[in-house]
């Protein structure tokens, strides 16, 4: 009880600050973190936008890929390599998710045929623009168009356009390639993702202004988060069998 009455006193002062509107530096700091925190987001306020693509053949490996006809099961017989997976609004630290938007986050049937040449995926295609599209502040159409559009401005090295055999590369050197393949992108401008066992290459991202420019990733694509190991195991692209 003696305790109690303590402490009063810096209980008093507390529900005061709160009641004048006194926010303390580390709630502020919570606060600013609004990829992490944040419980709403709005449509079109982000900070840059990073561009997926994913590696096929890792996922076409992994069980839910294994049910994947239309990726992983191509009527051709011939494997993707990399694929889009989706262009992601991001804040420098953390991203908005499922914003809200005036219109029904509706994926026409022309738009997601547009876009399978490049992201076999109708189920993916839905989800992407519903999770990160809607936070855009564009319409379905105008989403995918500037995604391939992105996507088209990437050049991927020679040695990932359709490889036969299983490679080992590390985060570092993948990285290299690409930015030797292409001399706007630069090292901070890129994040590899590996995963899972042999820490397979999972995906890249690189990081655009939210005008179509090249720029440096925040801390979303730190490459300590995203792949720590020395060495990735890159699956072939394969012929595969129905």
């Amino acid at each position: 009880m003696f305790s109690l009455f303590r402490r009063l006193p810096a209980l008093i002062v507390g529900v005061t600050l709160i009641a004048i509107g006194f926010v303390p530096a580390d709630a502020q700091r919570f606060k600013k973190d609004r990829g992490t925190y944040a419980t709403k987001h709005k449509a079109g306020d982000f900070d840059y936008y990073a561009l997926v693509l994913s590696w096929s053949p890792s996922h076409c490996q992994t069980p839910q890929g294994r049910r994947d006809r239309t990726q992983c099961r191509p009527r051709s017989g011939r494997g993707y390599s990399f694929v889009l997976h989706g262009l992601w609004p991001q804040y420098e630290r953390g991203y908005p998710e499922k914003c809200r938007t005036r219109y029904r986050p509706f994926v026409p049937k022309s738009t997601i045929a547009s876009m399978m040449d490049i992201m076999p995926s109708k189920g993916l295609i839905i989800h992407e623009y519903r999770k990160h599209g809607t936070c855009s502040g564009l319409v379905p159409q105008d989403y995918f168009d500037l995604s391939r559009k992105l996507y088209d401005k990437i050049n991927i090295p020679a040695a990932y356009n359709a490889p036969a055999k299983e490679q080992f590369v590390s985060p570092q050197n993948l990285v290299a390639q690409f930015t030797a393949a292409n001399p706007e992108i630069k090292a901070d401008m890129m994040g590899v993702v590996c995963r899972g066992s042999g820490n397979r290459l999972r995906e890249i991202r690189v990081c655009f202004s939210k005008d179509g420019k090249f720029r440096s990733c925040g801390k979303n694509e730190s490459q300590r988060k995203l792949c720590r190991a020395n060495r990735m195991f890159v699956p072939p692209v394969r012929y595969l069998r129905h």
